[in-house]
């Protein structure tokens, strides 16, 4: 049993070369037509032009321009907005990310639906283990904060300042947010549905709409964890901050996978399947895995998130000159919580910055930072976090073709007038 996924994807995917491992969902015919188009990761070595996005539906709730900036389906959470508020992300401007479009479900008709070779008896998909939403909320409940994060947080950043070409929505640093998540932890459910000792994987699954990609559908989103992980820290969460999950960020239920890609952490969860023979999706084989020229040819699997800073200004701030300027940020990553933040105004000297409150293992640190600019003009503002583990920000991002993970330090500009 294990919880690291990188050394298990070895495996798992030697496994599905050799026909050992199952892909759900997905027959071969469909299998070899994304194949030819380029579109298969591990078939080919990268996911070429031919895989295009589905349409995107409509987001839920409000969008106002002064909190978010909008991508179709997917809308990113600006920073400044969150100048003054508290430790957690408020929801109403918490980013929203969703592969096709956010669907509307009644808490009252929900069904989890859980079934597989790794379960118990062995349930079928027709015949599952069930729980509704009443029966899920009777069971014993655990409270945690973590953050949540896109794959591709950052990827803008690739291009403007790598110069490098990479694919999907240009992201800033505002796909991310801190919510305190309630729920009942999956190890809970997966024994009550009668888990056994030769599960490897849980492949959980979205209500959402199915995702359709070089004009094949790929059917409901998708992606398997190691039991280990699953085990280890998972949450199927029916409150945020509070509150019942609103329509966008998951409801009535969703995973919440502490410190991994937010692809783990699928929201509208309809059915798990628990299996005890190894598992694989379009989500770790197609998507969300890093190609490039620093990658094996089959890439490598993307689990948990890297360190990061943002600054609590707009891109492009105007300050004041002649005044005391306190800048406000905060850092965060998935190796563990942050152990020091450092900013530079001047392109060379780093000095650090000063905590504010906590720094919790799976959300972030707030820092703050006072500056008195010397002359008015452009700067750049830079931050850099370390964690408990010594990781630290670097100046360069190794490329991957799809933009994901990009943890450089981000030059921030600012004008002072």
């Amino acid at each position: 049993m294990t919880n690291d996924e990188t050394a298990y994807d070895r495996t798992r995917v030697a496994q599905w070369r050799n026909g050992r491992a199952r892909m759900p969902g997905l027959n071969r015919r469909d299998l070899l037509r994304l194949t030819a188009a380029g579109g298969v990761a591990l078939a080919v070595g990268t996911a070429g032009p031919g895989v295009a996005a589905a349409e995107g539906g409509p987001i839920v709730k409000p969008l106002p321009p002064e909190l978010f900036d909008v991508y179709g389906s997917n809308a990113e959470m600006r920073w400044e907005s969150m100048r003054g508020q508290g430790y957690l992300t408020p929801v109403d401007r918490f980013f929203v990310r969703d592969h096709t479009s956010t669907p509307v479900l009644d808490a009252a008709t929900w069904r989890l639906k859980l079934f597989g070779s790794g379960l118990r008896g062995a349930p079928t998909a027709e015949a599952p283990v069930e729980l509704s939403y009443r029966e899920l909320r009777a069971l014993p409940s655990e409270t945690i904060t973590a953050f949540v994060e896109c794959t591709g947080n950052g990827r803008s950043f690739f291009g403007s300042q790598q110069g490098q070409t990479v694919s999907g929505t240009a992201w800033k640093l505002g796909a991310v947010g801190v919510a305190r998540w309630r729920g009942v932890r999956l190890a809970t459910v997966l024994a009550r549905a009668g888990l056994t000792r030769d599960a490897v994987d849980v492949l959980p699954e979205g209500l959402d709409p199915d995702y359709v990609a070089a004009g094949i559908n790929l059917g409901k989103v998708r992606r398997p964890l190691p039991v280990g992980k699953a085990l280890q820290d998972t949450l199927l969460a029916y409150e945020m901050n509070g509150q019942p999950l609103p329509p966008d960020h998951g409801f009535p239920v969703r995973l919440v996978v502490p410190s991994w890609a937010g692809i783990a952490s699928i929201k509208w969860l309809g059915r798990i399947e628990v299996s005890a023979t190894p598992l694989v999706s379009p989500w770790n084989t197609q998507f969300y895995r890093l190609l490039g020229p620093d990658y094996p040819a089959e890439g490598t699997v993307v689990t948990e998130q890297v360190v990061k800073s943002a600054f609590e200004l707009p891109w492009g701030a105007t300050l004041a000159a002649g005044q005391r300027q306190v800048l406000r940020g905060r850092s965060w990553s998935g190796h563990g919580r942050i152990r020091r933040v450092e900013v530079s105004t001047d392109g060379g000297t780093w000095q650090p910055a000063r905590p504010v409150g906590p720094a919790l293992d799976r959300g972030w640190l707030r820092w703050e930072f006072p500056w008195r600019p010397r002359a008015a003009g452009p700067y750049t503002l830079r931050a850099r976090a370390t964690d408990v583990t010594g990781a630290r920000q670097p100046d360069v991002t190794p490329y991957n073709t799809q933009g994901y993970l990009f943890g450089a330090v981000v030059r921030h500009p600012v004008t002072v007038a």
